[in-house]
């Protein structure tokens, strides 16, 4: 920032804004949070591991829809997935941004769900 010349000088000491690719990382995460269904799997996977057909079963969703949002929250880092044999098992990354989101969904639910205990 210190080599764009702003038009108005406002007195404050310059900012070093980071790159629209950390912008980007972000907000990829973020987006993931911005469904439902999504923050309701995320959810469960930090509390649990489990497979696609349990986590389908709690869904009330098709598998496939699962494994949908399930793909989505592995690219952007948030699941993690395990081979065992034939089945494969999902959980919560152990992360910093995951541990993060699932802080910010408990005090969301405690917040805005009236009778909801921690």
């Amino acid at each position: 920032m210190n080599d764009i010349h702003l038009p108005h000088d406002h007195g404050q000491e310059p900012i070093d804004i980071p790159s629209p690719d950390d912008f980007e990382i972000v907000s990829t995460i973020l987006k993931q949070m911005c469904d439902a269904v999504r923050i309701r799997i995320f959810w469960l996977l930090c509390h649990r591991e489990e497979c696609v057909l349990d986590i389908s079963a709690m869904m009330q969703m098709s598998s496939p829809a699962v494994s949908h949002h399930l793909k989505q929250l592995r690219q952007a880092g948030l699941v993690v997935s395990r081979r065992s044999g034939k089945e494969v098992f999902y959980r919560a990354s152990d992360t910093s941004e995951a541990h993060f989101l699932h802080e910010m969904i408990e005090d969301l639910m405690h917040l805005t769900c009236p009778g909801r205990e921690r």
